[in-house]
């Protein structure tokens, strides 16, 4: 009888830690663009809050989008690996299985929504859009979108930013670019009379480029977004992995989220110097 139990026992203890051994081993594979400061860019020196890429070795991510992916990963006991994606390219990798997750400053519109399941918002204040411009446009002191009129306008690819564009009128709608930097380099070189970005990254772009001036629209005088906010996004399959980041996200107060984008700024800025 001693030996049934201790055999019971054995068998048990080897249960629980093989389990234990495959949490432990657990890893999420994240997806992110690497080029949408201060949510996610990407550098060349490791830091003790950056990330290495996994798909671009030498190379890291950071932002608040690395941020609150690893504080989700803290809370759900899992591992990240992140992996460089083209923002165009994000949901189709998640669908083909070759990542897990995307946080990567996407927001949850319709039509990504019939693609793909999305969590609660994870973002620090309410996303809002605002414009940039050439410093020496005519378009500068612009304060609504129909100010812009007949702005010849260009925009990312598959972006929110660029199907918004058409709320401006007569708009002259640039064919879009698949890299956000691309994009600046148009308004920049006066290829385009402008473009759409949230305010965060508005905040980014001015100190990044001397050249442009960033129009932060007031209540009513912007574009009507039509969504939620900025989302992770994971496959409708994974119901699981989508309760268990929503359960997460939620746990991760405002106060945190805050503490962790201020953080990020600050990051982003030392980078820039």
């Amino acid at each position: 009888m001693k030996k049934y139990i201790l055999l019971i026992l054995l068998i048990v203890i080897t249960a629980v830690y093989t389990f234990m051994s495959r949490e432990d081993d657990r890893v999420i594979r994240v997806g992110i663009e690497c080029d949408h400061a201060p949510y996610n860019w990407e550098e060349k020196t490791e830091s003790d809050s950056n990330v290495p890429l996994v798909n671009n070795p030498g190379f890291y991510a950071e932002g608040y989008d690395v941020q609150i992916a690893k504080a989700v990963a803290d809370k759900i006991g899992a591992k990240l690996e992140f992996c460089k994606i083209q923002f165009d390219d994000l949901i189709y990798a998640l669908n083909l299985g070759e990542i897990d997750v995307i946080f990567s400053g996407m927001v949850d519109t319709d039509e990504r929504k019939e693609l793909i399941d999305f969590t609660v918002p994870y973002e620090v204040t309410k996303t809002e859009y605002a414009a940039v411009v050439n410093t020496k446009s005519r378009y500068v002191n612009a304060k609504s979108i129909w100010e812009l009129e007949g702005a010849r306008m260009i925009a990312q690819k598959n972006s929110r930013f660029d199907s918004v564009i058409e709320q401006i009128p007569n708009v002259i709608h640039i064919p879009p670019l698949d890299a956000q930097t691309a994009v600046i380099m148009e308004v920049m070189n006066f290829n385009a009379d402008g473009t759409v970005v949230n305010y965060d990254t508005g905040l980014s772009y001015e100190k990044t480029y001397p050249n442009i001036t960033v129009i932060y629209f007031t209540e009513d005088h912007g574009f009507n977004l039509g969504f939620t906010g900025l989302c992770a996004g994971v496959r409708k399959s994974d119901r699981k992995l989508l309760d268990e980041i929503n359960y997460a996200i939620e746990s991760i107060s405002y106060r945190q989220r805050q503490r962790i984008m201020d953080s990020t700024i600050a990051s982003l800025w030392k980078n820039l110097e």
